[in-house]
């Protein structure tokens, strides 16, 4: 009698040190779902826990919006490059005679090399006098040379290039096939093609951003957007700046994941439902489908609307639940935007703790007197 008494004593205190290592002894990926609803405002915690359902997807669905303003996009296309004072020119002169008024004997081309735009905007051809360079392309001045030599030597044919100077140029910088300084001429007068000039992007499209300078004024487009919608296409000015790079927005992936990390968006728009599946979806052995966590700093007036309120000030801090066993779970996550630095952590199913319970019952080498321990310090742990 006194021996199975002691024996239902031993098997007490044994599960009893089983149930405070359960507590505190055994390695975890981080909260589980009662502790996470513990912290929450409607029992005296410091944050907001939703259950997403249709209203909230609706009311959560921002994604940054990009686009040109007016000032940019109601500027109309320019002329070809155009010249301006200090520039310097590079002419060649072809006559059709064998002794002209500038191609020597034996020659059929002459050419002026660094011929500079004075102050006043002007140039100095010799027989065609002088040519009121500023304010014309390359092509106008061509054509306005050739008129004037064509009364003193037959068919002449002159060619008009810009050696150096600032003209109307734009520089693009970032990832694209070629930086550098370009000319807006004539097929590169709008920012889609003065991209193609310069060799495209070079990252992936869908998470490739547009940044134009001008001046005072920054606006900014997706490049799949310029090129989806043509009439939000700008032209340029001299002067621009143009920044192609990457989307730098990113969520963090924790708990039982495929893989835990910060990690940067590939798209546009993200739904939960693709943000769990670039890390690798969920582990099977141990994630709880029930307990998928985004946390997120909410700007106040989406708060208030998700919350049915109009208090609220400020930004606040909210956790959406998200339930993929539900008969609408999936559909959810899938509509449920993730936005910038948001916070996306996946509980560990309760089964899986009990796993570790028996492992540390069933494991080589485990004594009462090791669990004893182990309790022991873990309610010391309880009492501070």
């Amino acid at each position: 009698m006194i021996f199975q008494s002691f024996r239902w004593a031993r098997a007490a205190a044994l599960f009893g040190i089983v149930a405070i290592v359960a507590s505190c002894g055994l390695p975890n990926v981080g909260p589980n779902k009662r502790e996470i609803f513990s912290g929450s405002v409607q029992r005296q915690g410091d944050a907001f826990v939703v259950t997403v359902n249709d209203r909230v997807t609706r009311a959560t669905a921002v994604t940054p919006a990009l686009g040109f303003n007016d000032g940019f996009t109601n500027a109309g296309v320019i002329g070809s490059d155009t010249i301006r004072p200090g520039d310097i020119l590079g002419l060649t002169i072809w006559e059709n005679v064998d002794e002209g008024l500038l191609v020597g004997q034996g020659q059929n081309a002459t050419a002026l090399e660094e011929v500079q735009v004075d102050g006043s905007g002007f140039i100095f051809v010799p027989y065609a006098g002088r040519i009121r360079a500023a304010g014309n392309s390359p092509e106008a001045i061509r054509r306005i040379i050739t008129a004037k030599l064509d009364e003193q030597t037959p068919d002449p044919q002159v060619q008009v290039r810009r050696l150096a100077g600032d003209g109307s140029t734009v520089s693009l910088t970032g990832a694209v096939g070629a930086q550098g300084v370009y000319a807006i001429e004539r097929p590169t007068r709008t920012l889609s093609t003065m991209l193609a000039r310069a060799g495209g992007v070079t990252i992936v499209p869908e998470i490739a951003q547009i940044t134009v300078i001008r001046g005072d004024q920054r606006s900014r487009i997706w490049f799949q957007d310029l090129f989806d919608h043509p009439e939000r296409d700008i032209a340029l000015r001299g002067g621009d700046r143009i920044l192609v790079e990457e989307d730098t927005r990113a969520f963090t992936a924790l708990g039982a994941t495929g893989g835990q990390a910060r990690v940067p968006f590939f798209s546009q728009d993200l739904s939960a439902l693709e943000a769990i599946a670039q890390v690798g979806g969920l582990q099977s052995a141990t994630a709880d489908p029930t307990g998928i966590f985004v946390l997120r700093n909410e700007p106040e007036e989406i708060s208030n609307i998700v919350l049915g309120r109009d208090d609220l000030v400020g930004a606040q801090r909210l956790i959406y639940v998200l339930d993929l066993t539900k008969p609408n779970g999936l559909f959810q996550a899938r509509d449920f935007v993730i936005r910038d630095d948001d916070t996306i952590y996946v509980t560990e199913a309760p089964y899986a703790q009990f796993s570790k319970i028996l492992g540390a019952l069933t494991g080589p080498a485990v004594s009462l007197d090791a669990l004893s321990s182990l309790g022991s310090n873990c309610s010391q742990e309880h009492a501070t």
